[in-house]
């Protein structure tokens, strides 16, 4: 089968080889799956260049890809969820990505069946992100009339947070460019805040809670609206020391990102706030719930622009480049 291998990390290239491997052999609770389509995020950029080897210290050669949807076709002897035939979709769990290939074995329990109404290509924006903005809700703990700001919510990321955080009762805000403004109110924004005209820290105060999608520089502003007491939960800041006891690492590594993540502790424990990392899990489970939530809202997934997997290096530099209006794909078997 054709797959796209990592054979070594790389700072600012996107280096992948397109490379024909054997396919893989299935455990007893995995299914052998033929993909049809690979969403590509940022999160595979962030592999290549090295820069979450502190979390998973991935072993190469490496077939790449984070999320996928496709079709069992193989069965595990003690699989009892699926059977051959179902569509499926799954976020590849952290130790064994590998959704850029035209076949994956993956676990039961990683994965759940896809909405019909939305097309292949539609269902592999949602895994990935969705999943995020879940895992990210897991720890807020938020009640129905609350508010979230979401920041830069135009993204993949806001276009499955966004519902998401509606099928809580939150009261969602978020910032972009006025072109995105229509889109994102549509899935459910209350509150859209130009970032040409306004400045989101001096419009906003004691939000409930804060998803943070832009990382280090934008940090002290999104912590100064936030209440006291609130949470904010991010995905480009820096890990710290809860987020390395959260997930069970070692000592050594629980000393070391207790030091990393200390900026953005002090910043928090200014007004008793709470700071969170984190790095999305594989949990077929959340995924059926998000499947549920679809379903019921029938919500629309944007993609933006389509790859075959021999353009993976394309797919991968237009992520790195931003600007995109949903999630770039890549078509890999029909």
């Amino acid at each position: 089968m054709k797959a796209a291998i990592l054979n070594g990390y790389h700072k600012n290239e996107c280096d992948l080889e397109i490379k024909d491997i054997p396919v893989p052999e299935i455990g007893k609770q995995e299914v052998l799956v033929k993909i049809h389509t690979a969403g590509v995020n940022p999160l595979d950029n962030m592999i290549i260049h090295g820069e979450v080897k502190m979390i998973v210290p991935y072993k190469f050669p490496l077939v790449m890809g984070n999320e996928f949807v496709g079709v069992i076709e193989k069965t595990g002897a003690k699989v009892s969820k699926y059977s051959v035939g179902d569509r499926v979709y799954g976020r590849m769990p952290l130790q064994k990505i590998g959704a850029f290939a035209e076949y994956a074995a993956i676990d039961q329990n990683a994965i759940a069946k896809v909405p019909e109404y939305l097309s292949d290509e539609e269902a592999a924006c949602v895994p990935l992100t969705a999943l995020t903005a879940l895992q990210a809700f897991e720890l807020m703990k938020p009640k129905a009339g609350e508010t979230i700001f979401i920041s830069g919510g135009t993204g993949s990321l806001g276009a499955m947070a966004i519902p998401v955080a509606k099928s809580y009762g939150l009261t969602v805000i978020t910032n972009g460019s006025a072109a995105n403004k229509e889109r994102v109110v549509a899935l459910g924004v209350d509150r859209f805040i130009d970032y040409k005209t306004e400045d989101y820290s001096e419009v906003l105060s004691d939000v409930d809670y804060v998803l943070d999608t832009l990382g280090d520089r934008e940090l002290p502003k999104e912590f100064s609206i936030l209440k006291h007491g609130g949470k904010l939960v991010s995905l480009r800041g820096m890990p710290n020391g809860e987020f390395a006891v959260r997930t069970g690492m070692p000592a050594f590594k629980r000393l070391l990102l207790k030091v990393a993540g200390r900026k953005y502790d002090q910043m928090a424990a200014k007004k008793n706030q709470s700071y969170y990392f984190i790095f999305v899990h594989e949990d077929g489970a959340g995924l059926e719930q998000i499947s549920d939530i679809f379903a019921e809202r029938h919500i629309e997934a944007s993609v933006d622009e389509v790859f075959s997997l021999d353009e993976v290096n394309d797919a991968l530099q237009k992520v790195a480049a931003g600007k995109s209006k949903g999630k770039t794909i890549l078509k890999i078997n029909e």
